[in-house]
């Protein structure tokens, strides 16, 4: 049997030119193949490739928000994780 991503390969160009018709039975195909979820399978056929690239979103907040965060800090008289009892 084929892995998933093999099988999309094959199938992804098949359901992008088909038919709503022959897309369902295409989908019948898959979903009973992989096992997957009929919705999934949907979104992996209209997703660009079938490997994701791993993102890492660094979020820089601004001046006032840290502020904010370091008014709030102070209030909960310099709460952390570390060194906290259980």
């Amino acid at each position: 049997m084929a892995t998933q991503s093999e099988l999309l390969q094959a199938l992804r160009p098949r359901y992008r030119t088909a038919t709503r018709p022959e897309k369902g039975r295409i989908l019948d195909e898959f979903v009973a193949i992989t096992g997957c979820h009929r919705k999934h399978a949907v979104r992996l056929m209209k997703s660009p490739c079938a490997e994701r690239e791993e993102r890492t979103v660094r979020r820089v907040y601004g001046e006032a928000v840290r502020q904010a965060l370091v008014v709030l800090w102070e209030a909960s008289d310099r709460l952390c994780v570390k060194g906290h009892p259980n």
